[in-house]
């Protein structure tokens, strides 16, 4: 049973300086504070890590946002004149992103792009899930390259492990565009079997069948990798997959 919603704080220092740190953050768990709900978050354990730092003027702004379910390279710089830097590079699509992820069946093709336009499906239509973002021809612009690595059988279950190259970062986007493709992400409450299952798991309320199809109890995608390139200095940051989606996928 995947049980309660659950939190996993502990998260991983990949490189760091005066100006900046990159964290590995597991999954689940959110970067920041999202509402009145007091809950552990990412943020909140760098804060005590670099509370020295903090208390000497440092100022932190994250870069870069994961979703809760969803592990990997998180940056966050130090002050003001750094997180304008980086907030620059992210406009202007200099930060290259790549994702490891595994997704329901096997794709025909071995390397595809989607580049359908994004928005919140509230917008136009009823939807019981106000964060749900869907394709459609209003939406904002956005594009991922999806690279098939690896298929396997598991369970009797269809699995590929793909690759995922976003040129944008639109809220959802590599969750929306993989099941444009027709392949969701293993254990996407949302845009996976049915977007019953997170009404229902948000509820605590998650069927034997619904976890069956599931597969995982969180959404099996993790930031791998993230390059770029300010003022003739290159950074290049790198992660494996998270644990437990190798354990899931086997040795990779």
């Amino acid at each position: 049973m995947f049980g309660p919603i659950k939190v996993e704080v502990h998260f991983q220092v990949v490189d760091e300086s005066d100006d900046w740190i990159v964290l590995n953050k597991p999954a689940p768990l959110i970067v920041h504070p999202t509402s009145k709900k007091v809950e552990p978050t990412l943020l909140g354990g760098v804060e005590q890590l670099l509370s020295y730092e903090i208390a000497n003027g440092a100022r932190l702004s994250i870069i870069n946002r994961l979703d809760r379910e969803t592990s990997g390279l998180v940056l966050i710089a130090k002050n003001k004149s750094v997180a304008r830097m980086f907030g620059r590079a992210m406009e202007r699509r200099l930060i290259q992103k790549e994702y490891d992820a595994l997704c329901y069946g096997w794709p025909e093709w071995e390397e595809v792009i989607e580049s359908g336009p994004i928005l919140r499906q509230g917008e136009v239509t009823e939807s019981p899930i106000w964060v749900k973002q869907r394709v459609h021809p209003n939406g904002r612009p956005c594009e991922t390259r999806f690279k098939v690595v690896e298929r396997k059988l598991i369970d009797g279950v269809k699995i590929a492990r793909l690759r995922a190259f976003p040129k944008t970062g639109r809220m959802h986007q590599i969750r929306v565009h993989a099941a444009e493709v027709g392949h969701s992400l293993v254990g996407d409450k949302i845009y996976g079997p049915s977007e019953q299952c997170y009404l229902n798991y948000i509820e605590n309320q998650l069927s034997e069948e619904m976890e069956r199809q599931l597969m995982l109890d969180r959404q099996a995608l993790h930031a791998a990798r993230m390059r770029l390139e300010i003022d003739a200095i290159e950074y290049d940051w790198c992660v494996d997959i998270a644990s437990d989606l190798q354990e899931f996928f086997g040795a990779l």
